[in-house]
C-alpha cells in the first residue's frame, strides 16, 4: 500500500500534466453528446435543446435511409473510407521501407520533407492546389496527358474519375506522415539483427522482409486499429472542397449529405441519427479491431 501511494506521489507532475487535456475532451466530446437526444425527437429549435420536445422513437432513421441519395452516400463513404484506410496503410509502409535502405542521408531527408509538406497544408489550400494542377483546360496533368496524344480528363467533374481522384489525393497529402511514423519505428530495430544477418548471407530484400516488417509490426497494427475506427469517415474537409452538384453521385459522402439535410435544409433530427449511426458503426468497428489486434497479436493500448 506504501509503495503504490510512494508511486501515486511520483506521478503527481504527470497527472496534473494531463489534467487540462482532459478537462478540454470532456467539454468538447463529451457534453456534446447531450444533443444525441435530438435523433428520436421531432426537434423545434424554438423550444430549446431540453424543452418540451415530441419523443418518435426510430422515426428519424426510417425517414433518413428513405431519403433520396442516403443510401448511395452510405455506399460512397464505404467505398471511399476502405480505400482510403487500405491505401493509406500500405503505400507509407512501402515508402518507409524504400527510404530506409537509401544510404544518402541527404537525399532521404529532402524526400522525407517533401512527401511531408503537404500534410501541414489544409484541405482549403489543397483543394486550390488541386484545383489547378486537374483542370482539363490548363492543368498540368491534362498537358502532359495532350503532350502524349491523349485527351484530357476533366477529374473533378466526372462521375467516372472523381472517387478514385478523392482516394488518390488523400494518400498523396497524407502518406509522408505515416511515413515518418514507420521510420521512426524501424529505427528502433536493433541493428545486431541486421549485422548478424548480414554475416548469414541476407540480401537487402531478406532482411527487409524477415527484421524490419517484423520489426514494425505492432506500430503497423496500432495505426490499423486506429484507422479502423474511420470507416464511416471518408473526409468531410476534402469532399467538401472538392465536391460539386454533378458529382454527387460518386462523391457524396455521408458527411456532406448530413451537412446539406442539417445546416442546409434544417432537418436537425435525421441529421443528428446519421451521426449517432456513424459513431455507432465506428465504435463497433474500433472495439472489434482493438479485440482482434489482443486475441490474435497479443496487442493492447491498455
Amino acid at each position: 500500500m506504501k509503495i503504490k501511494r510512494n508511486k501515486f506521489k511520483k506521478e503527481i507532475p504527470f497527472h496534473l500534466m494531463l489534467l487540462p487535456g482532459v478537462i478540454l475532451t470532456f467539454i468538447f466530446s463529451y457534453v456534446p453528446m447531450a444533443g444525441m437526444k435530438i435523433a428520436f425527437e421531432k426537434f423545434i429549435p424554438a423550444k430549446g435543446l431540453f424543452g418540451d420536445q415530441k419523443w418518435i422513437g426510430f422515426d428519424n432513421f426510417t425517414y433518413l435511409f428513405n431519403m433520396p441519395g442516403a443510401m448511395a452516400a452510405l455506399k460512397n463513404t464505404v467505398i471511399i473510407a476502405a480505400w482510403k484506410i487500405v491505401l493509406g496503410l500500405i503505400v507509407p509502409i512501402v515508402v518507409a521501407l524504400l527510404l530506409n535502405e537509401v544510404r544518402s542521408s541527404k537525399f532521404r531527408r529532402t524526400v522525407q520533407t517533401a512527401i511531408y509538406l503537404p500534410y501541414f497544408l489544409s484541405w482549403v489550400i489543397f483543394a486550390g492546389v488541386l484545383l489547378d494542377i486537374l483542370s482539363p483546360s490548363s492543368g498540368i496533368v491534362g498537358q502532359i496527358i495532350r503532350f502524349f496524344g491523349g485527351k484530357s480528363p476533366f477529374f473533378l467533374g466526372s462521375n467516372k474519375y472523381f472517387k478514385s481522384t478523392l482516394i488518390l489525393t488523400d494518400v498523396w497529402k497524407g502518406f509522408g506522415f505515416g511515413t515518418i511514423v514507420y521510420l521512426a519505428a524501424i529505427t528502433g530495430i536493433d541493428m545486431n539483427l541486421y549485422e548478424a544477418a548480414t554475416m548469414d548471407g541476407a540480401g537487402r530484400l531478406q532482411k527487409m522482409w524477415h527484421i524490419t516488417l517484423p520489426g514494425i509490426r505492432m506500430i503497423v497494427i496500432l495505426m490499423t486499429v486506429l484507422s479502423l475506427g474511420n470507416v464511416l469517415n471518408a473526409g468531410f474537409d476534402q469532399v467538401q472542397n472538392l465536391i460539386s452538384p454533378q458529382v454527387y453521385e460518386s462523391g457524396d459522402i455521408l458527411d456532406t449529405f448530413i451537412y446539406r439535410i442539417g445546416m442546409i435544409d434544417a432537418q436537425f433530427g435525421p441529421a443528428t441519427a446519421m451521426g449517432v449511426l456513424k459513431s455507432v458503426v465506428s465504435c463497433v468497428f474500433i472495439s472489434v479491431s482493438y479485440y482482434v489486434s489482443y486475441r490474435f497479436f497479443d496487442y493492447r493500448i491498455f
